[in-house]
């Protein structure tokens, strides 16, 4: 039966010991669209959203009383560990004060200055999230540059901004499928490129039309995507030499080191993006500019409260407060030590699985960051990784056999992620999980 076999019976366990998440699905789909406050969470392998009740640390309990190894960790603004008292002392102490002004804290101040310390540019701004971060940032960019085009890589996330929803197929950018309902062409405003290739970048700057170039420093939602030697630095110059803006959205590489792969990259950007974790949690982004950038973005001709840039919550007092929190206390040199050491040792187990069982995967690390890919080597752009992400039935097998045994990963592909509290014991079980299903996968495969 294969791995229609394994799925079969995955899915009857799942029922078996989720029956209060089972009946909680039906009163979710009486009021929410697609039985989810969000859509994304009934993204998982189960056939049935797991309800969830509490969460500590690295774990995650359910209202059926499962608990898990978290190494989802809320698809990364966990990355500090769930329920930490510094981010729930901080949130609440402001609640206490006032949730929101539209005006600075005394905090603010302090925030800005280890903001700029830390990510080295000295002016911020907040906002809801990275995507708005990210929005904002392309505007600007054409605003100070006077030029219409923003260039991407292929296969790029960078949250619910409209111009990155391209892709690239057979040589030429289109729009992506899951830019549902937009009514203007895209791909008139934004080039895709493949990642890691030099030429083509050139060949996309060199129009002289390019505003900026939008990019994380190692992609990680097509599949992790790992720049090649010297890819950074080439790139810097050919957008320096074309008057584009370099723009680097750390929303997941932030898990790369104390101040991001940017900086472990030796990467200066002109503006910066960090959002998910830079909260601990709690709905917040910043994003961050070169004085030069600055003094052109202040240049700029705008109505007072009319920029189109930014919300009405952006910058509410309890998102600084959180942002202080996680930069003060959680996301330490400490921390990220303990988080880059469990990465290395969970990486290196699961390589030894796959060599074990002879498997046609790869593991891909960085920092807290791990990935198993089916592919035997690891992929240098998007075009390369898409048969890997195209094995639908064998991804959802996995999740859902992890699942069924206390483990989480991330939703969408093999990605998983340790935080300061995630312990041995929990790395050696994800190793133990996978390593069982390669056996059953392997069995099941040969009859």
């Amino acid at each position: 039966m294969g791995l229609a076999g394994i799925i079969a019976r995955e899915e009857a366990r799942f029922r078996d010991t989720h029956a209060k998440s089972v009946a909680e699905a039906g009163a979710l789909e009486a009021h929410w669209l697609f039985g989810a406050p969000f859509h994304w969470m009934k993204d998982w392998a189960a056939p049935a959203a797991i309800v969830a009740a509490r969460g500590e640390g690295a774990t995650l309990t359910d209202i059926d009383g499962n608990t898990y190894d978290d190494f989802c960790l809320g698809d990364t603004p966990g990355m500090f560990g769930h329920a930490r008292p510094e981010i729930a002392r901080a949130v609440a102490a402001q609640a206490a004060r006032g949730a929101t002004f539209m005006l600075p804290t005394e905090e603010a101040a302090e925030v800005g200055a280890l903001l700029a310390e830390r990510f080295g540019l000295p002016f911020w701004q907040t906002t809801l999230s990275a995507s708005d971060a990210n929005r904002a940032l392309i505007r600007w960019a054409r605003a100070v540059t006077k030029k219409p085009v923003i260039v991407v890589f292929d296969g790029c996330y960078h949250g619910m901004v409209e111009d990155c929803f391209v892709e690239l197929r057979h040589g030429r950018t289109r729009s992506d499928a899951g830019l549902v309902g937009q009514a203007l062409d895209i791909t008139r405003t934004t080039r895709a490129v493949p990642f890691n290739d030099i030429g083509a970048l050139e060949a996309a700057l060199a129009q002289g039309d390019v505003a900026a170039v939008l990019a994380e420093p190692a992609m990680t939602n097509c599949g992790m995507i790992l720049p090649e030697e010297n890819f950074w630095k080439r790139a810097q110059a050919l957008a320096k030499k074309a008057g584009a803006l370099l723009i680097i959205d750390e929303t997941h590489t932030l898990s790369v080191g104390w101040a991001g792969a940017a900086k472990e990259r030796g990467l200066t950007p002109d503006a910066l993006v960090v959002g998910k974790a830079i909260a601990g949690g709690f709905p917040a982004a910043v994003w961050g500019v070169t004085s030069e950038l600055a003094e052109k973005i202040a240049a700029v001709p705008r109505s007072s409260g009319r920029s189109g840039i930014g919300t009405t919550l952006s910058g509410n007092a309890m998102g600084i407060a959180a942002i202080g929190a996680t930069l003060r206390e959680l996301a330490t040199p400490e921390a990220y030590e303990t988080m880059t050491r469990n990465g290395f040792e969970l990486g290196e187990a699961l390589w030894a699985v796959i060599k074990k069982h002879d498997l046609p995967w790869c593991v891909i690390h960085q920092g807290a960051r791990i990935e198993i890919v089916f592919a035997s080597v690891p992929p240098k752009n998007a075009a390369e990784m898409r048969p890997a992400l195209a094995q639908h039935e064998l991804n959802h097998a996995l999740h859902l056999y992890l699942i069924n045994r206390g483990v989480l990963i991330a939703p969408f592909h093999m990605m998983m992620l340790v935080c300061p509290a995630t312990t041995s014991a929990q790395i050696d079980r994800l190793v133990a999980a996978v390593d069982s299903f390669a056996s059953a996968y392997s069995q099941e495969s040969a009859t």
